[in-house]
């Protein structure tokens, strides 16, 4: 039997994170918000907090944390505000790819430049989504490679100095690279392409004919399909975990408005279709948290079915995360749509979150894909 009890020092790191959350990170969603960016003072903290290392191998000053662990602190954060932890600079996504090869000779630059406390910030491209390219042509010319066109939007891109992009070439080969700022010439094309997640630094990223050299390959071929599934299966539950926590946060929220809240000379919550409104939340949250447990366990244990269940999970996970919040915004009647109450900004932030990391229909589509590849065999 699976237990997820966490252990004494896990549940002191969680409980941590939930302080800090209610503490600080809540009082300031709305400020990051409106300046469309995490202030330099909360990330200075989050960081002395060890919360910004949570991934990151220990041979590079991280904490390389089982996923189990790290789920439970991340959702704790986001009951604070999903908005804010998803602009948090750093190595962000990449993280996760960083901890499957933190030797690479190409990632040495960067990992100097963490040395001295903060870590520039790292956006995660993923220029071919199930085999479908996203707006970015790679070719392969010479001993390098040529990237032309414009990303969907990512997250972290406003502010990144360094972009991990996973793509094909021309000819069909995956690819994984890393670019420097520094030496790169891509823009970072920002606007409103969400209503939510404003802190997080969303932009497209435009690439005119940017030459990408051998030297800043991370792996190409059947190396970096390998890769990019284990990192990817990664980040599904990661950002499952931080849904979670935005979900938690409604329903606190929300049970305690309507506990509060009269009409007819009684609280709202007494009411049966409010009640029963109330429950569907607090289940559609707790299944979501054993599911986020559940898939942490099995890619922590390097189970076979660990990338597939990521698939199916985050699918689900999103489906509760539009209805948890959706039903927060409805049980706060006009309330719900005023900023001074923080329900509608979290619905936003839950929208834009689902459309970032893919509607519950595609991530299903690419589950049930991947599961054929495996049992369908190739015909010589």
């Amino acid at each position: 039997m699976i237990s997820f009890q966490p252990t004494e020092e896990e549940r002191a790191f969680v409980d941590l994170a939930k302080d800090f959350a209610e503490e600080r990170i809540r009082p300031m969603a709305r400020e990051c918000e409106e300046k469309r960016q995490v202030s330099p003072e909360l990330v200075e903290k989050i960081n002395e907090l060890g919360f910004l290392a949570l991934e990151l191998p220990e041979s590079w000053g991280g904490l390389e944390m089982p996923l189990i662990s790290q789920v439970q602190i991340l959702e704790a954060l986001s009951f604070g505000d999903l908005g804010v932890v998803q602009g948090l600079p750093g190595a962000g996504e990449a993280a996760s790819l960083i901890r499957l090869i933190p030797e690479h000779s190409v990632l040495n630059v960067y990992r100097e430049a963490g040395r001295e406390g903060s870590r520039p910030t790292v956006a995660f491209l993923h220029a071919v989504d199930n085999g479908t390219p996203q707006g970015l042509k790679v070719e392969a010319e010479g001993g390098g490679y040529v990237l032309n066109g414009t990303s969907q939007p990512v997250r972290l891109a406003a502010f990144a100095d360094y972009l991990a992009v996973s793509a094909e070439d021309s000819r069909g080969e995956p690819l994984l690279l890393w670019l420097d700022k520094a030496d790169g010439r891509w823009h970072a094309e920002e606007g409103d392409y969400r209503l939510g997640l404003l802190a997080s630094g969303c932009a497209r990223i435009r690439f005119d004919n940017e030459r990408v050299s051998q030297n800043q390959v991370l792996a190409k071929g059947d190396e970096a399909q390998g890769m990019l599934s284990k990192a990817l299966s990664r980040i599904r539950v990661l950002e499952a975990a931080k849904e979670v926590g935005l979900m938690e946060a409604a329903l606190s929220y929300t049970t305690g408005y309507t506990a509060q809240r009269k009409a007819f000379g009684q609280e709202i919550a007494k009411f049966q279709g409010v009640s029963f409104a109330l429950a569907d939340m607090a289940i559609e949250t707790q299944a979501a948290r054993h599911l986020v447990w559940r898939s942490a366990t099995k890619t922590d244990r390097g189970e076979s079915d660990a990338r597939d269940s990521s698939f199916s999970l985050l699918s689900r996970v999103h489906r509760s995360l539009r209805f948890v919040t959706d039903s927060a915004v409805q049980l706060l009647g006009g309330h719900g749509y005023v900023q001074e109450f923080p329900v509608e900004k979290w619905m936003r932030d839950a929208q834009a979150q689902t459309v970032l990391y893919g509607r519950e229909g595609d991530l299903l589509v690419r589950c049930g894909e991947q599961l054929l590849n495996e049992r369908i065999p190739t015909e010589v």
